[in-house]
């Protein structure tokens, strides 16, 4: 039988990002959940866990939501959390510009407000336009932000990567935007 990984990957962007307690699970306070178990509780809910389950969409997924930690006793979501953790990060120097993939219909919101984390922790941004456009992609027809970031760090604004590359911040005020196509 096919392992379906794209929906045990939402599972579990559901579980360690948002709602553990879905399943009864308990995050450490860095966001960890025990491997173990996550497999026990997920598989009371007929999601058929396993490790080697879990290795594939760790190792597969497209956006490295997931990581474990160094001997795969404990896994947890990069980024894109909604509930309380610390993840531990170190504000470092980001590019002189990022990428913010969305669609057209927020853009009059975003020139107003800028960019906004809403439920999440940070709002997410991106080294590359291609990756930007296909997470824009995933709403509609993308557009493309570009954040003049260097400019941000140079005021005092903090910025994080994630394991996963993704590039973190409090917000972007519409001033660091440009909005072309």
């Amino acid at each position: 039988m096919k392992t379906n990984t794209k929906q045990i990957s939402k599972f579990l962007s559901l579980i360690l990002r948002h709602n553990p307690g879905k399943i009864g699970l308990e995050l450490d306070e860095n966001g960890w959940a025990n491997v173990g178990e996550l497999i026990n509780k997920a598989n009371t809910q007929r999601k058929q866990l396993n490790i080697d389950i879990l290795k594939e969409v760790v190792e597969t997924n497209d956006k490295k939501r997931f990581a474990f930690n160094e001997d795969e006793t404990k896994i947890r979501a990069n980024q894109g959390h909604s509930i309380q953790v610390d993840l531990e990060y170190t504000p470092i120097k980001p590019p002189e510009f990022l990428y913010h993939g969305t669609v057209g219909k927020f853009r009059e919101d975003i020139k107003r407000n800028g960019l906004l984390k809403m439920n999440r922790h940070h709002v997410h941004l991106s080294e590359e336009r291609e990756t930007a456009m296909r997470v824009g992609s995933g709403r509609g027809v993308p557009i493309i932000l570009t954040v003049r970031s260097g400019d941000m760090y140079r005021k005092g604004i903090e910025f994080y990567q994630s394991d996963n590359g993704v590039w973190l911040t409090d917000m972007v005020a519409p001033e660091y935007i440009e909005f072309k196509a």
